[in-house]
C-alpha cells in the first residue's frame, strides 16, 4: 500500500490553501471537520457526490496541506492541521471560515 502524501509544513503555501478552499464542495468540507472534528470521506459528502469525485476533492485538500488523511481499516478519517496551518498561516483558516456563512455543514 502506497504511504499517503502530506506536505511538510514548509512546503504549504497559501496560494494552494486559498485555490482548496476556494470550491464550495472542500469549503464544505473543512467546515464539517471544523466544526465536527475528524470525519470519514464518505461522511462528508452525502449521496450527491460521486465517490471519485470527493476522493478527488479531498486530495486537493491533503496536498494543500489543511487535511490530514489516515488510513483506519477500509475509512480515510480526515482532520485539519490547524496547528500547523496557524503557525504558517495566523488567521486565515479561522477568517475563510467565518466568512463562510453561506455554506452549511454536512448533517451526516
Amino acid at each position: 500500500m502506497r504511504p499517503i502524501f502530506h506536505p511538510d509544513t514548509t512546503q504549504i503555501t497559501l496560494a494552494d490553501v486559498l485555490y482548496a478552499l476556494g470550491d464550495p464542495v472542500r469549503l464544505k468540507i473543512v467546515k464539517t471537520i471544523a466544526q465536527k472534528g475528524e470525519q470519514a470521506c464518505r461522511s462528508c459528502g452525502g449521496d450527491d457526490i460521486a465517490k471519485s469525485t470527493l476522493s478527488h476533492h479531498f486530495k486537493i485538500l491533503r496536498e494543500a496541506g489543511i487535511v490530514h488523511t489516515q488510513k483506519v481499516g477500509t475509512q480515510h478519517l480526515n482532520s485539519l492541521r490547524l496547528d500547523e496551518l496557524e503557525a504558517r498561516f495566523p488567521g486565515v483558516l479561522p477568517s475563510v471560515l467565518a466568512a463562510a456563512t453561506d455554506i452549511e455543514v454536512c448533517d451526516e
